[in-house]
């Protein structure tokens, strides 16, 4: 009788094959092409409009006719942070989320700071210079305080140049704060309200 010899059963493999014709080249093709690109300041687009909106919150602050005291200091950098996220928006067709709404905000915020910064600096100096600028506030602080002691006091501080450059340093160091948390919040007012709303600009 001759022997049989018994063969092993055949095992299945637990990966699935490939479709007929696919590839792995094709199959990696399928996956997302890239993700999102982050907001920041290498986002050159993030940065391009973050400058626009700045600059123009920047000019209507300055100018008299729209320049509303604290009432249009929020108004024009909230506005600013807001458009910025619409604008980034429109022109990229991304989804931004709260924290991207921040950070766009943010940029907006950075660069409008700067920008304040350098157009007042540039306008105080020549003041400083001529010593025009302790006058300046003397003849508004009594206006507005007459001749109280503590006022006579703060511009008898201001005639001292290092105590001049302190109050320069201390205006810069406000303008940077509000403006940068004013458009950071309207850069999260942004993305809320229409940071998945609008879609890429044709």
């Amino acid at each position: 009788m001759p022997e049989t010899m018994a063969r092993p059963p055949e095992t299945m493999t637990a990966a699935s094959p490939l479709p007929q014709g696919a590839t792995l080249s094709s199959a990696a093709s399928a996956a997302p092409a890239s993700a999102p690109q982050r907001v920041n300041f290498h986002n050159s687009t993030a940065v391009r409009i973050g400058l626009l909106m700045a600059g123009i919150a920047s000019l209507l602050s300055a100018l008299p006719a729209m320049a509303l005291g604290f009432l249009g200091l929020a108004i024009w950098w909230i506005g600013a942070g807001f458009l910025s996220v619409y604008l980034y928006r429109r022109r990229t067709g991304q989804f931004l989320t709260v924290d991207s709404g921040l950070r766009m905000g943010w940029i907006t915020g950075l660069l409008g700071s700067t920008i304040t910064s350098v157009v007042f600096t540039v306008s105080v100096v020549p003041l400083i210079r001529g010593g025009k600028l302790a006058s300046l506030y003397e003849d508004q602080f009594r206006k507005m305080y007459g001749n109280d002691a503590n006022v006579q006091q703060a511009l008898k501080m201001m005639e001292n140049p290092s105590s001049l450059a302190m109050v320069v340093v201390l205006v810069l160091f406000f303008f940077f704060l509000v403006i940068t948390c004013l458009c950071t919040a309207g850069g999260a007012l942004g993305a809320k309200l229409v940071g998945g709303v609008t879609g890429p600009r044709p």
